[in-house]
């Protein structure tokens, strides 16, 4: 099936059966216990928007727990970067029209949150299409090693994604029913 119809479908799917359900807080916490906990680290999340799953309950207790907290501003031809944000802060809309860090303070995450339409067990995600975060991820990883994990509900899961040479792999992907790794 090609990517624009399965994406269409997994969308319309993903609205009609969102639930205000989000990540288990416990579940990242397994995996941020990897990281040396003198470190501070930075984890880039996503604005969610039609119907993507929660994960501003989970950036919350992260920020509590001091764990620098960074967003996505979207760039011209379809680049981004991560910058730093606090739930204190005011964001913006972008020309996208996505939220997004007023804040000019650019950072690199070491954890990389990553929305998605759809995943399969090989752990690549279809997302809309734009290829921002594949971009991103493909950009960093040439100099800086980052833990890609995608949010999701379980039932966005898909025998096979679609993928091409560009598409980036995650390194693991958080349902709202457990850890695929």
């Amino acid at each position: 099936m090609p990517k624009e119809i399965l994406r269409n479908k997994l969308i319309n799917l993903r609205r009609n059966n969102y639930i205000d359900q989000g990540i288990n807080f416990t579940q990242l916490s397994r995996i941020l216990k990897k990281f040396d906990p003198k470190k501070k680290i930075t984890i880039g999340f996503y604005f969610p928007i039609n119907s993507e799953i929660e994960c501003f309950k989970v950036l919350r207790k992260l920020e509590k727990e001091k764990f620098k907290i960074s967003l996505p501003v979207t760039k011209k031809n379809r680049k981004m970067d991560f910058y730093q944000w606090s739930s204190k802060d005011i964001l913006k809309i972008s020309k996208i029209g996505i939220p997004e860090p007023d804040n000019k303070n650019k950072i690199i995450p070491d954890v990389l949150i990553v929305p998605l339409v759809g995943f399969d067990k090989n752990k690549y995600r279809l997302g809309y299409g734009g290829g921002y975060y594949d971009r991103y991820i493909k950009k960093t990883l040439k100099f800086k090693k980052i833990l890609t994990v995608g949010f999701a509900f379980s039932f966005q899961e898909i025998t096979k994604v679609p993928i091409n040479e560009f598409d980036q792999k995650l390194d693991i992907i958080l349902t709202n029913k457990g850890i695929f790794k």
